[in-house]
């Protein structure tokens, strides 16, 4: 199977994932967000060795490359309410800029300290 096809399988995958992790949300009114069953649910599906990460890797990692074409929509409807922008839109810049600080150095930390335990072990 040639590298397209091989990615566009992959993708295929992931996105029967993020399907089923909807259907669960909404079949068991759990209170989480389906994307977030989902990471869960594909978490576990690589720890217990039940799905490879050979079989998604490339798909995956092409979504990631293309990540950025996927917050266009989310840019382009900023624009439609620029009476909320302009009336608080500081208090929007402060809560954006204070939540990316936190998640980058919750990330770090995470990242440093799972490294550091991997490397003692």
């Amino acid at each position: 199977m040639n590298r397209i096809g091989k990615s566009a399988v992959q993708i295929a995958i992931l996105c029967g994932l993020a399907f089923l992790s909807n259907f669960l949300v909404a079949q068991f009114s759990l209170p989480l967000p389906g994307s977030v069953v989902g990471i869960a649910l594909l978490f576990g599906l690589l720890q217990l060795g039940v799905l490879r990460l050979e079989w998604i890797e490339s798909g995956a990692n092409l979504l990631l490359a293309e990540l950025l074409l996927f917050f266009i929509p989310s840019a382009v409807g900023v624009v439609q309410y620029r009476s909320l922008l302009f009336s608080h839109g500081i208090a929007i810049l402060i809560v954006v800029v204070a939540g990316s600080v936190v998640i980058m150095a919750g990330s770090g930390l995470l990242a440093t300290q799972l490294a550091w335990t991997r490397r003692k072990s």
